[in-house]
């Protein structure tokens, strides 16, 4: 029997498997897909989870284009704000397509000594018995653990199972399209953020000339920005339009709905629900990769203390995974409330001093290297890298 069954070979899944796999402690690790896959997500990894590629020595295996910061434009204004100098702490983030982040992680976590990873294998659910998680059934076998950690999605099946999923406050939607720029456009080292009325687009930098465009809007209005319609509501912007010119498309529109969720609970006796499983909140601040990697790194950390996790152990680290999470939750939903409240986020950032100042501290926090709050000095997050987990 091995420590830990892993349902999920994503982001969260498969780190949280080399992490575990290097300290001595065996999982096996269950993905549906095979790789390489597409996913859609907005690519762009935060400092602080480029922090935790570079304690795992796998950011050079990622590869991928840096950017130091976030532009905001609207209202015919442009705001720039750069990653703070933290000491530890990377100053950028990275921009790198998903499936081939996907792909690198499970295959470096198949390589690891006492991991066992099955792709294009099905979790049909978790065994429970006593009110505890024993195991998961896997293709109508059962396999049983210790304790299961569930890293499988925003629509995960087993968090239904466990009747664990909450309802979704605000219905969102994504589109994703990839494009190769001309030859003759410039690159550019920043994720670029267009706010339109009822709508943004992100654009983040990847390898190769490569750059990922979202459109993020409400659900309701999803027609308005399918198909033809993408470029058109692209091309509004006229510094947007004006780096599409002589693009290529590269791949085919990729969407999902909705945009955040929670769980009704994060643990429970013998299973653990990690990265968007556990709950997953709006893409409008750009955390949700860099937190997986957060998430995963500091359960492995309990994990490798404690073996055998009691409910103590798993409420523990339920309650520390809020705090190293929790000011990121809150800037998205004052991004989210700025994003209903157009006019008023326009008058707070008019003010050229003000808006320096709010924006350049916004994004350090969605960066993960600087506190919400500006009387703390540092945040969980920081003090778990200086720690140098893992």
């Amino acid at each position: 029997m091995v420590d830990v069954l892993i349902a999920g070979g994503g982001i969260a899944g498969s780190s949280l498997a080399i992490m575990l796999g290097r300290k001595g402690v065996s999982a096996e690790l269950f993905e549906r897909a095979r790789f390489p896959r597409e996913k859609p997500c907005g690519e762009g990894l935060m400092p602080a989870g480029v922090a935790v590629l570079d304690r795992l020595g796998l950011t050079d295996s990622i590869g991928g284009a840096p950017f130091g910061g976030v532009r905001y434009h609207f209202d015919g204004r442009v705001l720039e704000g750069r990653f703070p100098r933290v000491p530890g702490l990377p100053h950028a983030g990275i921009g790198q397509r998903r499936k081939v982040i996907d792909e690198i992680l499970c295959s470096k976590a198949a390589a690891t000594p006492g991991i066992r990873v099955h792709t294009g294998t099905a979790v049909d659910g978790p065994i429970i018995q006593n009110g505890q998680v024993v195991g998961l059934t896997v293709e109508g076998k059962s396999v049983r653990a210790p304790l299961v950690v569930a890293a499988d999605g925003m629509r995960s099946p087993i968090r239904r199972q466990l009747g664990w999923n909450a309802p979704v406050r605000r219905r969102r939607f994504g589109i994703r399209v990839h494009f190769r720029l001309s030859p003759h456009k410039p690159e550019t080292p920043w994720v670029e953020v267009f706010i339109g009325k009822q709508y943004e687009i992100y654009v983040t930098p990847l390898p190769r000339r490569e750059i990922a465009v979202i459109i993020l809007a409400e659900l309701g209005r999803a027609a308005k920005y399918s198909g033809k319609a993408f470029l058109r509501q692209c091309r509004a912007f006229p510094i947007l339009a004006s780096r599409l010119e002589g693009a290529v498309q590269i791949s085919k529109p990729m969407g999902a709905s909705p945009l955040s969720g929670g769980a009704r609970s994060g643990v429970g006796p013998g299973v653990v629900l990690l990265g968007d499983a556990a709950g997953f909140s709006d893409p409008i601040t750009g955390g949700g990769m860099a937190q997986a990697l957060q998430s995963a790194e500091l359960l492995a950390e309990y994990i490798v203390q404690r073996p055998r996790m009691d409910n103590e152990c798993l409420e523990a680290f339920n309650l520390d995974r809020k705090a190293l999470l929790r000011d990121h939750h809150r800037l998205t939903g004052l991004a989210l409330w700025f994003s209903e409240h157009i006019r008023l986020g326009k008058g707070v950032f008019s003010l050229p001093m003000v808006s320096r100042m709010l924006f350049s501290h916004f994004v350090g926090v969605a960066g993960g290297v600087k506190p919400l709050a500006f009387a703390n000095r540092r945040t969980l997050v920081a003090n778990y890298a200086f720690r140098g987990a893992g």
